[in-house]
């Protein structure tokens, strides 16, 4: 869960890789995975779809005892809100998710107004900032 992603723990990436324009997506969902390699695609084995993942630097060490790197995996489920707009997420995020916008290799990211589905801030209309569609 990303609210148990902890910046040490990502220190080693060095870049992302994204699969699909995430940036037009309200919020992605992020977890580290335990993968045999620092680098490539990794292998896919939830529901729902991969939409990016990490690449970690060549100082990334593997697991002593597993031989495996912790490398970030971004998804989303069949329910989220971009293929269920009036669902379970319409408003409200999975523990899990941030705004897309917010990520960057060796930042965890967070949660925004736009990833909670709320409608702008006072603060937004003010500045006349509105929520991409």
């Amino acid at each position: 869960m990303s609210a148990l992603i902890g910046e040490d723990e990502i220190r080693d990436e060095a870049e992302l890789v994204w699969l699909e324009n995430v940036f037009e997506l309200d919020y992605v969902r992020q977890s580290l995975d335990r993968l045999p390699t620092r680098k490539g695609r990794p292998a896919y084995h939830r529901d729902g779809r991969m939409l990016g993942y990490a690449v970690l630097g060549p100082q990334a060490r593997a697991s002593r005892s597993s031989g495996t790197f912790r490398r970030r995996v971004f998804w989303l489920l069949p329910h989220d809100r971009d293929t269920a707009p009036d669902g379970l997420y319409a408003t409200g995020a999975p523990s899990e998710a941030v705004d897309p916008r917010t990520l960057a290799a060796g930042t965890k990211g967070y949660k925004t107004e736009r990833s909670e589905g709320a409608p702008p801030s006072n603060a937004m209309r003010e500045l006349g900032l509105t929520r991409p569609e």
